[in-house]
């Protein structure tokens, strides 16, 4: 959100939600293997593997609930993008937790 906040007036929204993901997507994958599913049973590889496609996923929900209160419901960019990474926030988890880092 801070990536978004800072490029948001100099970028397209949608692109500054891009970058911020881009950002937050290396620090999710470290988080996520050695903190949050740090018993994983998983190799480091496949882990990666899967999360990207697990992160691919939920930043296709965040973009399009992104779009859809921004662009059609007029909302404020932040508010906008809150509820988007909120939505896409608990997708994200639930797939880590079942697939990308099953234990």
């Amino acid at each position: 959100m801070g990536v978004f906040s800072l490029l948001r007036d100099h970028w397209w929204p949608e692109l500054a939600n891009v970058a911020g993901f881009v950002v937050a997507f290396g620090l999710s994958f470290v988080g996520h293997r050695w903190l949050s599913f740090a018993g994983s049973a998983t190799t480091l590889g496949q882990s990666f593997r899967r999360f990207a496609l697990t992160a691919l996923a939920g930043f296709a929900c965040n973009e399009a609930a992104f779009v859809l209160f921004y662009r059609l419901l007029n909302w404020p960019s932040l508010l906008a993008l809150f509820l988007a990474m909120v939505i896409a926030a608990g997708q994200t988890f639930v797939f880590s937790r079942f697939w990308a880092f099953r234990r």
